[in-house]
Parts: structure tokens; sequence; C-alpha cells
């Protein structure tokens, strides 16, 4: 593995990159004091400790999959490692087959295909901490992992915060909307609703990041969506991520919602769908608010996705206009 090269070498530094999800992805060096840091916080919330085993099955391309190898560092983790791939569970995957796994990270994508095949989902009830990262999770694979005997989680972070800094209970009793920040890590909000992160045992930086949350007094979050993801419409203020999840039960092909600039309105909003645009119309006209309802439908083959599996909102804006 090239980045144990990399961790082991004289360098205070590692190299890694952005998902990209908002624009090109960056490369940037962080510091590997800080990545131990991070993942003591993580295994210590988690009460992981030393023999424990974990399953790497993300690319150490991306902060995710480097990460699962740091806490494995610090913690002396047993580390299973499979290709990064959309079933990590299947029957392929020999090594974990009939292997306790006792920490996982993953994708949405990669949870919902395990949650498809009988056998894949019996391994990932199995896991005793399954944390879920880089994108959002559907309202309906969040109530099929409610059920779930073990814990569970949902995590908000970025690169620059060397993964997460908040975890949301999924699973059980304890289930929750609100994400509660790891000890060490302040947050406030700026004028307009965003999050700022401070949090300086894992970055140096105080972070403003472009997610519009509610928070509570003792530090605990959900997430609105992202200021860069507003549309202001006739002086109506759109937040891009609730139209996509009012439709989300709706249709049935893949699509996003982005926006246009508009010399009556301000901006538009504007839906881009793998599939007939008259039948998204229509389903629009039937469930969404009269000044949410997008005023130019296009058609494309594939909406566009960052390395990741993210909407890549900046390839898609540049498709809009």
């Amino acid at each position: 593995m090239a980045f144990i090269d990399e961790w082991n070498n004289d360098s205070e530094y590692v190299e890694v990159k952005t998902s990209g999800s908002t624009g090109e992805p960056k490369r940037m060096l962080v510091e590997k004091r800080r990545m131990l840091n991070s993942a003591r916080i993580t295994c210590d919330f988690l009460g992981l400790k030393a023999g424990d085993t974990a399953l790497l099955c993300m690319s150490t391309d991306y902060i995710a999959g480097k990460m699962m190898v740091v806490r494995s560092i610090e913690r002396g983790l047993k580390l299973i490692e499979v290709p990064p791939c959309g079933h990590p569970l299947n029957n392929s995957q020999l090594s974990i087959v009939n292997c306790q796994l006792d920490f996982a990270a993953m994708v949405p994508m990669q949870v919902y295909n395990s949650l498809q095949v009988p056998e894949e989902k019996e391994r990932l009830m199995a896991i005793r901490h399954l944390i879920i990262g880089g994108g959002a999770i559907d309202e309906a694979m969040e109530a099929e992992l409610r059920t779930f005997p073990h814990a569970v989680w949902s995590t908000y972070g970025m690169t620059e915060t060397l993964s997460h800094i908040a975890l949301r209970r999924i699973s059980g009793p304890e289930a929750s909307e609100w994400y509660m920040p790891f000890p060490a890590v302040k947050l406030s909000t700026t004028d307009e609703g965003c999050l700022v992160i401070d949090a300086p045992e894992v970055c140096a930086q105080t972070l403003t990041t472009n997610d519009i949350v509610e928070l509570k007094s003792d530090g605990r979050f959900r997430i609105r969506g992202r200021k860069d993801n507003v549309i202001c419409s006739g002086g109506i203020k759109i937040q891009i991520e609730e139209v996509e999840q009012t439709l989300k039960k709706y249709m049935r092909v893949p699509y996003i919602i982005s926006k246009r600039k508009d010399e009556k309105f301000g901006e538009i909003v504007v839906l881009l769908t793998e599939g007939d645009t008259v039948e998204a119309q229509t389903i629009c006209e039937q469930v969404l608010p009269k000044y949410h309802q997008p005023k130019v439908y296009l058609h494309v083959n594939q909406i566009p996705l960052t390395e990741t599996g993210k909407p890549a909102r900046k390839k898609i804006l540049d498709l809009v206009f």
C-alpha cells in the first residue's frame, strides 16, 4: 500500500485531495500528528481497542480511506483490506466472509448495495460499529438501518478536518437527526447560519463552512443545506437539498436540482434528469410549492458525479448555464 510508505517516510505531512463535489479536487498537505489525534478521538468515542478488527474498503487516495489506516495504526486494530468497490461484503472477498468486524467505514452507495443482497446484509448487520460518510443517507435506507442490532453512525466532516468531527446515531433507541460533536470541538454559526468549526486538535485554522445548520446550545446541530445551494428566485430563498428531498419519494430515475441566472427572477430553479422531462415536470407541479417548481427541465444521459460518488455541483452548473 503506497500510503503506508508515505506514512512511514521522514516528512511530518501527508498529501490528500478533496472530493471535488463543489469544484475540481484540490491537493493539500495535512499533519500526521493531527491525523493521529483524529484517529484517537474516534477510537475513544467508539470504544475501539487493540486487536479489534477494522475493514478498509475505500480508496486511500482520499481522507476517508487514509484515516481508516491511521486509526488502525493508532489503536492497534487488525485491518482487513478489500479492493474499493460497490459490494465490499460480497462472497468474492473471502477474507471477510467468516470474520467478525468490529469497525467499518462506508459511503452510502456501498451500504445501499449491501442491503440488497441477503448474505451481504447479514454481514453488514454484524458490524459492531459502522460509520457512513461521503454523502447524504436516503430516508428509506436510514429507516432500514434504524433496526440494526449494533451501532450505525452518520458522520459529519471534511478533508480539512481529517474526516469527521461529529457523529449522529442512526440505529436503535438512540437514533437522532442531530449530530453530536466530539468533546474537543467548538461550534458556532455565522450571521447567515453557516457552521463554524474550531477543532485545534485536528485542524490548525478555524473553518467557516458553507453548511447552513440549526445549532443547539449543547453543541448538537442538524444540517439544512449548503449556502452555495441556495437559489434566490424572485426574492424567495430556496434550499436545493430541501427540493431534492421532497422529490425523492416520486422520482424514479436519477435527477438533480440546480440553478440558472435569470433577468427577471435573478435565479431560477433547474431540474436535470436522466429520464423524461415531461414526466418530471408533471411530478414537480403536483408535489412542489409553486415557487419551488423548476422553470427549466433538462435531460442528460448521466448526472455528473465526483470520483467519490457525490453530485458534481460545479460541473452541473456548467451544464445548466
